[in-house]
């Protein structure tokens, strides 16, 4: 792309991909990592001999064919690696709570089978017929994971424990699935689709966002989207999306952290295939044997539990704007919980692989606010002060001491 391309985007490009940016800005790191979440390393793209020539095309242009895409079927295989500097993701699970009722107690369960792409390499199959019909597979050496959506039942099936999750959760506006193609159960993103959505919602004065020429990925041709913070102190150093020239689908997702090295977050397609998928390719039957769990939904009173995504955590505020906003909320039990995780409280009570990985996350700090713990990841930073308070945000550690020194 030529120097003079937009460096940003114009007031209507802008319009396309606003609302709700501030809680965009949370979604981006946390939505795609599947911790909220999650999924993905580095994936070398199926190139060609050569970049293709393609016409020059601005950001905004660019940006305007990505929200015009209305291709609802396809097919394909994704590879998606993940590297968050965590530790453990079995010690990150044990950390949240525990399910009751529902789903709870099915190794087949999406809310915690997919936990497992918050690290490592995955390689997924994924199907989509319209908002109303997609599969997602995650393949494994010797078993495979599968969550289908047709219509308003959703199933999932772990063929390495034989068990069924059932769930019809998804029937009124597909809060399951989140009505989209490429978002597994919980609305995470699990295609380079979804996740580049996330992160044009992300857009705004604070970003830069530029066409860095195009390349090859799955043998088709495309543009090469950068969007990258203007701001200093944010971990995300860029993001690069590839843009089928031809249907606006995004194919290629990578997000480098500003600290440099290998990339904390890369899913790409490697085959993909814009065709109506066969219609049996939604349909399941349990298995011969198999364990069967049927979710009403009361877990969760039939509602996903509030949390900083939707910004309906209580005592929520946000410090700051942009790429490096930092999201303070108290801490589910208050100074008793800033207790367990400083270490100073009944620590009894914490799983002993829980009280590893948090020893191997924290950090303490002390400022004006007082003394904390910091818990970092390659992308996501937190820091939980003794008096129960959370700060969070894709920002540094600094950044984290500054905005709970501000708000004192």
């Amino acid at each position: 792309m030529a120097p003079n391309d937009s460096a940003h985007t114009t007031e209507e490009a802008r319009d396309l991909v606003a609302g709700r940016r501030k809680a965009a800005r949370y979604l981006v790191p946390v939505g795609v990592a599947g911790v909220a979440a999650a999924t993905i390393g580095l994936v070398p793209a199926l190139a060609a001999s050569g970049d293709p020539d393609l016409p020059k095309i601005s950001a905004q242009q660019l940006i305007e064919k990505i929200a015009a895409s209305d291709a609802q079927q396809l097919s394909g295989t994704v590879k998606i690696n993940t590297d968050l500097g965590l530790p453990s993701v079995d010690g990150l699970a044990s950390l949240g709570p525990k399910r009751t009722g529902g789903g709870g107690g099915s190794s087949a369960s999406p809310d915690s089978k997919l936990m497992e792409l918050a690290s490592g390499k995955h390689t997924l199959r994924v199907a989509s017929d319209g908002p109303d019909r997609q599969k997602l597979s995650v393949l494994d050496k010797a078993s495979e994971y599968s969550v289908i959506h047709n219509g308003a039942d959703v199933w999932a099936y772990d063929s390495a424990s034989n068990q069924v999750y059932h769930s019809k959760r998804a029937a009124d506006g597909k809060k399951e699935l989140g009505g989209h193609p490429g978002k597994a159960p919980g609305a995470v993103p699990t295609t380079p689709k979804a996740m580049a959505e996330q992160a044009l919602k992300a857009v705004d004065p604070t970003t830069s966002v530029t066409v860095d020429g195009t390349l090859h990925v799955a043998g088709r041709d495309a543009y090469q989207l950068v969007i990258k913070p203007k701001q200093s102190g944010s971990t995300i150093g860029a993001i690069r999306i590839a843009v089928d020239a031809k249907n606006g689908v995004p194919l290629k997702f990578v997000l480098a952290p500003a600290g440099g090295g290998k990339a904390v977050i890369d899913a790409g397609f490697t085959k993909v295939d814009f065709g109506k998928p066969s219609a049996s390719t939604f349909d399941f039957t349990a298995p011969k044997g198999a364990k069967v769990t049927q979710d009403d939904g009361k877990a969760h009173g039939g509602k996903a539990p509030n949390g900083p995504r939707g910004q309906e955590s209580k005592g929520l505020n946000v410090i700051g704007k942009g790429w490096t906003a930092v999201y303070r909320l108290d801490a589910p039990g208050g100074k008793d919980t800033a207790g367990l995780v400083s270490g100073k409280g009944d620590m009894s009570k914490v799983p002993p692989e829980a009280q590893k990985f948090m020893n191997s996350l924290g950090d303490h700090v002390t400022g004006k606010f007082g003394s904390g713990t910091v818990f970092k990841t390659r992308l996501i930073n937190a820091l939980m002060t003794d008096d129960g308070k959370v700060y969070v945000g894709a920002v540094s550690k600094d950044a984290l001491v500054n905005a709970a020194n501000a708000a004192k």
